[in-house]
């Protein structure tokens, strides 16, 4: 068998329904099309029909981040940008980095000192992105980006840039394509809430466009620590341990809410306590390594199922993050099954209790 492989990546994918021009460079390393996979052990746990995650986690830098990255960065080329800025809590820094490499791009990266996790910003370094760690968290940082990107010619790509929620989106129309209709509910980490908001965005689409019959009821969870939209209020120093969402006045407020309200869903808070309990059991119940803050998803259907507001039907966890992104969490948080043995047949036998 001979020829060119099929077209991979999101632009080609999804071009029909992304905002993209013939001048628009058709991009990829190789993003979307990520797995949906059953759950084993949760779905029994939940009482539900049917659950299964979305393992955005093997996107090419390891988070959901790239799909929307590769649509601000082919426009951003479009238009004329030599260089990519973001704000980040590590996932974003990531993937612009990546793709500023990939197009010989310039990546500036904006940081929080001392709140990211080692191996985001090893990604960003190993990408040969310029990163400033700034005195502050997310929101300075995001500031701080918005008034360059103002004022200088640099392409914002944080998720305030509409071409990225465009570019998330099209995990909706993976999922209806794959289940062959939307779930009946989506749940989903909110940080600066630019995922659940392109989510949304899609699920409506796919029904518009008839590739889907109806619209799942939109489920978000905050850490209880930086849980702005449940407080209804900025939170100015934002704690928890789950970094990718340690967030206290999302960008994309406005998108979480629209998507709560409209969909007849929620956006509720789970303790560090409720994530990392869902994050170990992710790991050792479904054999699924995701960074913590990918865990508050699954750690909210568990407290809505205690808690009796928790519906049966078909549902659709999204998993944002490989856990290789946070090794100190696995170190600190998972005491490791070890033994010593002598290298000889019996003693790794006793070793191993056969």
């Amino acid at each position: 068998m001979s020829g060119a492989p099929r077209p991979r990546g999101v632009l080609a994918r999804w071009e029909a329904v992304l905002p993209l021009t013939p001048r628009t460079p058709r991009i990829t390393l190789g993003e979307g099309d990520t797995p949906l996979v059953r759950s084993a052990a949760i779905e029994r746990e939940l009482g539900l029909d049917e659950l299964w995650f979305k393992l955005e986690s093997c996107n090419p830098t390891g988070s959901f981040k790239d799909r929307g990255m590769v649509v601000a960065a082919a426009r951003a080329i479009e238009r004329g940008a030599e260089s990519l800025l973001c704000a980040s809590t590590g996932n974003t820094s990531a993937s612009a980095a990546a793709y500023a490499a990939r197009c010989g791009l310039r990546a500036g990266i904006l940081v929080p000192r001392g709140r990211v996790a080692a191996g985001k910003l090893a990604q960003a370094a190993a990408f040969g992105a310029r990163i400033v760690e700034i005195e502050g968290g997310f929101d300075d940082a995001l500031r701080l980006a918005r008034e360059l990107a103002a004022n200088r010619p640099v392409a914002l790509v944080n998720s305030v840039n509409p071409d990225r929620i465009e570019g998330q989106k099209t995990a909706a129309f993976e999922i209806c394509e794959e289940l062959g209709d939307a779930p009946d509910a989506l749940a989903i980490p909110v940080g600066n809430a630019g995922n659940v908001t392109a989510y949304w965005k899609g699920f409506r689409e796919c029904a518009e466009l008839d590739r889907a019959s109806r619209h799942p009821r939109m489920l978000g969870f905050q850490a209880a620590g930086a849980a702005p939209i449940v407080r209804g209020a900025p939170v100015a120093e934002p704690r928890t341990v789950a970094t990718a969402i340690r967030i206290g006045n999302p960008a994309s407020w406005r998108g979480a809410t629209d998507a709560r309200d409209e969909s007849g869903g929620a956006i509720e808070a789970v303790s560090d306590e409720e994530i990392l309990d869902a994050w170990r059991l992710l790991a050792r119940a479904e054999g699924l390594f995701v960074e913590p803050a990918s865990a508050a998803g699954v750690a909210g259907l568990r407290k809505l199922a205690r808690e009796g507001g928790l519906r049966g039907g078909r549902v659709v966890a999204v998993l944002t993050g490989s856990g290789l992104k946070d090794p100190e969490t696995a170190r600190e948080h998972c005491a490791p099954d070890m033994a010593a043995a002598p290298a000889t047949l019996e003693g790794v036998e006793r070793a191993l209790g056969l």
